[in-house]
């Protein structure tokens, strides 16, 4: 729709004998106001400032030169908005378009590119937290909306698995694990193996040494420490896998930093002879004095005692993803914390002459109900299967109080539907550089801006055919828009095809949760004041058509978000 009216307005300027600035373009959007229309454009206001020349007049030229056909009307307010009004004929054409087109109107990008995802990340031997839901969630609904949008998405899981805390955890391995609790909960034993070394080596400078050394050895190649460490890895995957599965995040590689051991030497040696590093006090270091922000904030890609940092195994990455994968964009979904640190390393990447457009997807903090971030009453992080736990848990005791005749194994499937769904969906209707403050209650609730709301439309409708039997046949050719409420919803069903194109332009999946609720609220509207059972032929064709059609955006909008929906609750 939008286009339409965008080609529309751009013919009718060029016919009244106005040449487009260069670089200019004509943008409409959806109407604040739907007193004023359903869209509108500023074109005119802003055309008219770059000719000097009366905005009122040039829209009023505009309009009388607009050929709308049977699409819209269009007329002035202020000092030259032009306001659109979309026929209701134009409504019916294109929900009947939506109904047999399986993208719902979404445009595929052009050109598609590859883009690699780097989200979750957790260190392996440690627990996922709540600190990893945001990257988690947030790094998979990005990857699902740029999937569908047409681009080859490559989603990584750069784990923590190589670096000091092994030296700890291979001496622990060796003289306290407890093989029995090992096998019945890995990630758990091994953190609690981590600590109780990490505490002896704050205690006594032998066992320090020690952990030291053992380091040393598996940098070395030793074999009964890669053996040990190899095992490490792979329990935690296992574990770390479990928790990926509940939540539907699937990855297409774990390549962890471990990968990049045998890059991070020629690497240097590499930028040391293109000049791109220099020795700076023994280390070899990254200056940017061409970047005024981090000319006195040089990168150190190896220290003065010969080891190697994160910025060295992230440059390693990137060449690892441009050649291996051809990538033409790398996001990377990480808190805000780290600002600097990528700042440098794609002005690194930059120097070295790699052209891939990389981007930091920052994102804000949880908070508990102290507005503090969000801890257990003894301050340990959160951890992220016990959020999920209760999640289910409270979601189950809703289904029971509202519905104790589903079966149990309906039951706990739908919790889990509904307890995950919560969780995702508050984080996703937040803007990701909001710290938002973690509320049970909130969160699910069958009523406000929540995924149990979503999800219980889309219930409602499906209920809507479940009462009719098997045998409706919607008539794509018989849908004839005519009521207020009808308009009201065929207007949010095409929005979606303008909304899912947009999320991508700075990474906010918040603006579809936004959308979503927006559409549920039109739906109930409408089902209020449009009775669908009791309607009779084209009526009856036309609302279940617009019935139809939104279970379809529900569910794929939900989807993307990475969000499922029961069939009953």
């Amino acid at each position: 729709m939008i286009k339409d009216l965008e080609h529309a307005l751009s013919s009718a300027i060029k016919s009244i004998g106005v040449d487009l600035p260069e670089g200019f373009t004509i943008q409409v959007n959806a109407a604040a106001d739907l007193r004023f229309g359903d869209y509108q454009s500023n074109a005119a206001m802003i055309l008219a400032k770059r000719l000097k020349s009366n905005p009122r007049e040039l829209a009023m030229k505009v309009v009388d030169a607009l050929d709308l056909g049977d699409l819209a009307t269009a007329d002035i307010a202020g000092p030259g908005f032009i306001n659109f009004k979309v026929s209701c004929g134009a409504w019916s054409e294109r929900v009947s378009g939506l109904l047999g087109d399986d993208r719902l109107g979404v445009p595929v990008a052009s050109p598609s590119q590859t883009i690699v995802v780097d989200f979750s990340a957790p260190n392996v031997a440690k627990p996922m937290h709540v600190g990893h839901i945001r990257s988690t969630i947030i790094g998979d609904s990005l990857a699902r909306i740029a999937n569908f949008m047409g681009h080859e998405v490559i989603t990584d899981n750069h784990i923590g698995d190589w670096g000091t805390q092994f030296g700890m955890i291979i001496h622990g391995w060796k003289n306290v694990l407890d093989p029995g609790a090992l096998q019945k909960d890995p990630v758990a034993e091994l953190l609690r193996v981590y600590r109780e070394i990490n505490a002896q080596c704050g205690d006594d400078e032998t066992v320090r040494e020690i952990c030291k050394q053992e380091l040393v050895k598996l940098q070395g190649g030793d074999e009964e420490n890669l053996e040990i460490w190899g095992k490490c890895v792979e329990l935690s995957k296992q574990g770390l896998q479990g928790i990926y599965d509940r939540l539907d995040v699937k990855f297409d590689y774990w390549y962890g930093e471990s990968n990049y051991n045998d890059r991070l030497a020629p690497l240097v040696e590499g930028m040391l002879e293109s000049g791109v590093a220099r020795e700076s006090e023994g280390a070899i270091c990254v200056f940017f004095d061409e970047n005024p922000k981090l000319a006195d904030k040089p990168s150190i890609v190896r220290k003065a005692d010969g080891g190697f940092l994160y910025s060295t195994t992230d440059l390693a990455t990137i060449d690892f993803r441009v050649d291996q994968w051809d990538a033409d964009q790398i996001w990377y979904v990480v808190g805000a914390p780290q600002q600097l640190h990528f700042q440098q390393i794609f002005a690194a990447t930059k120097k070295r002459g790699l052209t891939p457009a990389m981007h930091h997807i920052a994102f804000g903090s949880i908070l508990g109900d102290d507005r503090k971030l969000m801890k257990t009453r003894s301050g340990e992080n959160v951890q992220l299967i016990d959020v999920l736990d209760e999640a289910v848990e409270r979601a189950a005791k809703a289904i029971e109080e509202k519905n104790p005749s589903l079966e149990a194994d309906e039951k706990e499937k739908v919790a889990a539907i509904v307890g995950v769904g919560a969780v995702k969906f508050a984080e996703l209707s937040q803007h990701r550089m909001t710290d938002y403050v973690f509320s049970w209650d909130r969160m699910l609730a069958l009523q406000g801006d929540t995924a149990p709301y979503l999800q219980y439309s889309y219930v409602r409708v499906r209920s809507i055919f479940r009462k009719l039997g098997q045998g409706v046949q919607l008539d794509q050719a018989a849908v004839a828009i005519v009521a207020d409420s009808e308009v009201q919803l065929a207007r949010m069903l095409v929005r979606f095809s303008e909304v899912v194109p947009s999320l991508l332009e700075d990474f906010r999946p918040n603006l579809l949760a936004n959308y979503l609720l927006e559409l549920a609220k039109a739906f109930h509207s409408f089902f209020e004041a449009c009775p669908v059972l009791k309607s009779e032929g084209e009526t009856q064709n036309t609302r279940l058509v617009l019935c139809e059609l939104t279970s379809r955006v529900l569910e794929k909008g939900l989807g993307l978000l990475g969000i499922g929906v029961p069939e009953r609750m």
